[in-house]
């Protein structure tokens, strides 16, 4: 996932609200008021949305959806992280390539894939709360060349397993695993790492409250060329209240069914 940059800021305590989700039932809490009973759970809003990402009749896809989903619990997620990243890199991704069909397809499977290759990752590592040694970042960096090679033997997602394999490099260079620069990386991406740190500051941590949407953007204009690539860091400008929906929708615990 995108690395955290939060330092600088000073998190404050906010409330939570709980509705009921219209389409399964589901009891959520979460960070804004729901502003309606016919208001939709996060789950439910993914997996309707998913399927406009990803309608090029994949064999795989079901496969796919499963192994996201059994990261995402692994990594003590929601079951979610996976999903929300992926559905919202296409949403820039369509300001590209409108049209393009496939193109949004194979970019929604590579965000969707990212962290495939922490299948292989320790609990040890993978789980660490604390910071990461030498040793621990060598095992760390293996993820996205082991991701690459497990997507790539998926039919027909070879554009998605480049995007796997190039999810943790950054714009000036100083990413990993190849230490790839600017347009070398791929432009999926170069989306995803976006959208991704704009997740990842924004979720609640057993150790750290989740930062405001308006203090993450800000943390990622700042990193506007040398984490990120200007081209992208506008996509999510443009897309701003389709993306602060993304942050206010997640859920700040486990949902429950209803009684």
């Amino acid at each position: 996932m995108g690395a955290s940059l939060h330092g600088r800021h000073t998190l404050e305590l906010r409330p939570t609200f709980a509705g009921t989700c219209h389409c399964c039932g589901t009891r959520v809490v979460s960070r804004t008021p729901w502003k309606s009973s016919q208001q939709t759970c996060e789950r439910c809003f993914l997996e309707e949305l998913s399927r406009g990402c990803s309608r090029c009749g994949e064999l795989n896809a079901a496969f796919a959806e499963a192994l996201a989903d059994a990261l995402d619990l692994r990594e003590h997620e929601t079951g979610l992280h996976s999903r929300r990243v992926a559905c919202h890199t296409v949403v820039l991704a369509k300001r590209i390539f409108p049209n393009d069909e496939q193109r949004l397809a194979q970019i929604y499977w590579g965000a969707l894939l990212h962290d495939l290759g922490k299948i292989g990752v320790p609990d040890g590592v993978l789980l660490k709360v604390g910071p990461l040694t030498e040793g621990e970042w060598t095992i760390m960096r293996r993820h996205p060349d082991d991701g690459h090679r497990l997507v790539g033997r998926l039919a027909g997602m070879e554009e998605a397993a480049d995007i796997v394999r190039s999810h943790e490099e950054r714009f000036d260079g100083g990413g990993y695993p190849r230490g790839l620069r600017g347009e070398d990386i791929p432009f999926g991406a170069r989306l995803f790492a976006v959208v991704d740190t704009l997740d990842a500051m924004t979720s609640d941590r057993p150790y750290r409250q989740g930062l405001t949407f308006d203090a993450a953007k800000a943390e990622i204009l700042h990193m506007s060329g040398s984490q990120f690539d200007p081209v992208a860091v506008n996509a999510l400008l443009a897309e701003e209240a389709v993306l602060r929906q993304m942050v206010d929708m997640k859920c700040v615990s486990e949902p429950t069914k209803s009684p």
